[in-house]
């Protein structure tokens, strides 16, 4: 009786064995596969901060990655693929050049403050690559670099040095419509931001339309014809003397209040002009939607970020 029972637990033991096997040689049939697509405009910097990129970030942040044989193995060949897709939106050592001039500086301090926060490489990706792991040293030399490249940019900071079109040319339009306008200089500040993640510096203005909203709290929804404008600088400048002011100019973005014309995304349209040259973002209409996707995450402000909160801090 007991022998019988120890032949059926062994019978059953490699059964399940068997249909494991068996699934996972299955699974590995559909393993995704990561190509790796031409390089079109590959990053161009000191030998030293291109050695730290391609060691610590090119197998997830270019078309250069060079996998290692568990690394095709299904499960883990999903995440690595799912991986390599999301950092490549994000930024992409290979199509470097593809990246707005302005936008460049700024994703540089993006990486060094994620960097320095430990978020990046993935904790999970170096226990497995270790060769990737960004020393101390690595972090001061890649700091070094980029506080060097802000103040080598540091004279373009005056946002009077936009290139103002010719008078037989109008002003850059985006995909979805909005023309840029420098009219906003002219408006109230309703508030100030950093962003510490990217080292960048924010001054948000707002209409009469905007101002008498958030004064009387009617933001949700907020009324037709409200305007907010963000003009964004990298990171800050300190000179010899200790005096701190902003970086060198970035973008400027644009959300414009109607809830017919863009109702698509609630009720907001959005635009970006990136540069002095003021560059448009967003070939297709669908950057909007990854605008107003992020911006979901304040609808108890109308979907706005970075408002006062107190009526004072309009006076």
């Amino acid at each position: 009786m007991i022998f019988s029972k120890q032949r059926r637990y062994r019978k059953a033991t490699v059964l399940i064995a068997c249909v494991l096997f068996a699934g996972f040689i299955g699974i590995q049939a559909t393993s995704p596969e990561i190509s790796n697509p031409a390089v079109t405009g590959k990053f161009q910097g000191p030998k030293e901060v291109t050695k730290i990129f391609e060691r610590a970030c090119y197998d997830c942040h270019s078309n250069e990655t060079n996998l290692t044989w568990y690394d095709k193995v299904a499960p883990f060949s999903y995440v690595v693929a799912a991986d390599v897709i999301e950092a490549r939106k994000r930024f992409n050592f290979s199509e470097w050049d593809s990246i707005p001039k302005a936008d460049q500086e700024a994703k540089l301090w993006y990486m060094v403050n994620m960097i320095s926060a430990g978020k990046m490489p993935l904790p999970n990706y170096t226990k497995l690559h270790p060769g990737a792991t960004v020393s101390k040293n690595d972090l001061a030399i890649l700091k070094k670099y980029v506080s060097q490249l802000s103040d080598r940019n540091h004279s373009t900071g005056d946002t009077s040095k936009i290139n103002r079109p010719a008078h037989t040319r109008k002003f850059p339009t985006s995909a979805n419509g909005i023309t840029y306008f420098d009219d906003y200089k002219k408006w109230k500040v309703i508030s100030s931001t950093n962003r510490f993640d990217n080292g960048t510096t924010r001054l948000i203005y707002g209409n009469d339309i905007t101002v008498k909203a958030i004064r009387e709290n009617k933001i949700n929804p907020w009324p037709n014809g409200a305007i907010i404008v963000k003009v964004v600088w990298n990171s800050q400048h300190e000179d010899e003397s200790g005096n701190v002011s902003a970086g060198n100019f970035n973008n400027v973005q644009i959300m414009i209040r109607d809830d017919q014309k863009f109702s698509d995304t609630e009720g907001w349209g959005f635009a970006r002009f990136g540069g002095l040259d003021l560059v448009p973002y967003g070939k297709t209409l669908s950057f909007a939607t990854s605008c107003i996707n992020c911006h979901r995450l304040v609808p108890e402000n109308g979907f706005v970020f970075d408002i006062p909160t107190k009526k004072q801090d309009l006076n």
